[in-house]
């Protein structure tokens, strides 16, 4: 028997350390090589982490909701045979020197007091009634079991928690949640079921005059407000978000960009294009051909803000933010954009928005962007201000394609038609984008929408 250190692996230049959200085996359990023993979560993304060994897992070092540096070790699994590799003593990697037998150690009378208590303490916690949520068929992690047990939540009643977390689960969040709307109405019943002081019967009522200064008080009743925690990834996201205007000095370029010839091109060859590459043609990989083909055209809008450096990217990575069914927002990046045919650029375009939608996407596939897009248009509005995903220096929202009328120019003379429009909304770092190159690139975009070969074959 020999024993082996699963160690928290290195996701990424830029990832120091990571979040323990949950435990997908418990200490005993079987483990299969390459089987996912726990989940964590970056400021980037989330991940399960598997095994590199078959065994049996020995010994959890660290709790949900514990911050782990990479590279430390989060469990002890048990393996047949011997290791390739010699692995430290399980003491050794929790960091637990063991004293020589003979050193004596004088211990304060305090200290032997207080674990008296403590022991005392855990007899009478012993002797009490503990619930077991292992007859119900959801999964629940340690963290929201102790949770429960503490507050003294029934199993129906945690069956009956809504979760928000992957599959439904009942996270740290949902049971607190849950806790607080729970001692909330208890506090409401109290004061409904609380009879009102009465006046002793033999003495008559008298009135007693408010004085001047005296103010009657009427107390608001707050108990209607939904108080909702944010979670994780909204806190990273609200951080990332003010930490951005507060280092780049914002400014937006808009322009308008009639799209109609890149809409009637795809109205003809969308469902030849699905029927020969298993794929839906939308509007977002003729949009990233363009933002790529611009970019190209302007390296100096592919840069990095390092202190008082520039650094000019060699490849052109293309952050695509996406929504997520929480709301909340994550950027897969498409890289070496510019070396995609329309094709490829509409394959990767679905599989990143498809796998970000599941919570699927891998940590290296949501670094290294070198500039980003938004689409604003996707939920209605026109244009946008986005905020500059840093350290780069500017991005680009796409605003809803309309029907407007508009004056056409002809050689015969202008009138007025029905065309497809949109705004483009370019928001840049002033500090190393000018204005001139902020507007000409965006006019770079518009310029290749506009154009866009009705003929082209793909």
């Amino acid at each position: 028997m020999s024993k082996f250190e699963l160690k928290l692996p290195r996701m990424g230049e830029s990832v120091a350390e990571a979040t323990l959200t949950t435990w997908l085996k418990e200490v005993g359990d079987p483990i299969e090589m390459d089987e996912p023993v726990f989940e964590i979560a970056t400021d980037k993304v989330d991940s399960e982490v598997p095994s590199e060994v078959e065994g049996v897992l020995l010994e959890k070092l660290f709790t949900i909701d514990d911050v782990i540096k990479v590279g430390e070790t989060v469990a002890i699994i048990e393996v047949n045979g011997e290791l390739s590799s010699s692995v430290g003593d399980v003491s050794e990697a929790q960091g637990i020197h063991k004293k020589p037998d003979d050193t004596e150690i004088e211990v304060p009378m305090e200290a032997v007091a207080m674990a008296e208590d403590m022991v005392s303490t855990a007899r009478e916690t012993a002797d009490a009634p503990v619930r077991d949520y292992s007859a119900s068929e959801r999964f629940y992690s340690p963290l929201v079991r102790n949770i429960a047990k503490e507050e003294d939540i029934s199993m129906e009643e945690l069956d009956a928690i809504k979760g928000t977390g992957k599959e439904g689960r009942v996270t740290k969040n949902d049971i607190l949640a849950y806790i607080g709307n729970r001692k909330s109405k208890e506090q409401e019943d109290v004061q409904t079921i609380e009879p009102e002081p009465q006046a002793a019967p033999s003495k008559p009522h008298k009135e007693v005059p408010m004085e001047k200064h005296q103010v009657p008080t009427v107390q608001s009743n707050v108990l209607d407000d939904e108080v909702i925690e944010m979670s994780r990834m909204g806190k990273l996201i609200a951080k990332h978000m003010v930490e951005s205007v507060s280092t780049a000095a914002h400014v937006q370029s808009f322009i308008e960009v009639d799209v109609t010839n890149i809409v009637n091109w795809r109205n003809k060859v969308k469902d030849a294009f699905e029927r020969a590459e298993g794929e839906k043609l939308t509007f977002t990989p003729i949009f990233m051909e363009a933002v790529a083909k611009a970019l190209k055209k302007y390296p100096l809008m592919n840069i990095s803000v390092d202190g008082e450096r520039i650094i000019k990217k060699k490849n052109i990575n293309i952050g695509m933010a996406a929504a997520l069914p929480d709301g909340n927002l994550i950027v897969p990046v498409i890289k070496n954009a510019d070396r995609l045919n329309l094709v490829g650029m509409a394959k990767v375009v679905n599989d990143l928005a498809h796998r970000a939608r599941n919570n699927a996407l891998k940590p290296d596939e949501i670094k290294d962007g070198t500039y980003t897009v938004t689409n604003v248009g996707t939920f209605g509005s026109v244009f946008g201000t986005p905020i500059i995903n840093q350290p780069q220096v500017g991005i680009l929202a796409l605003g809803a394609i309309r029907k407007v009328p508009a004056v056409i120019e002809t050689k015969e003379g202008d009138f007025i038609g029905i065309r497809n429009k949109m705004y483009l909304s370019h928001s840049y770092d002033h500090r190393v984008v000018n204005g001139a190159l902020g507007s000409m690139f965006a006019k770079a975009v518009a310029d290749y929408l506009e154009n866009w070969e009705v003929t082209r074959e793909l």
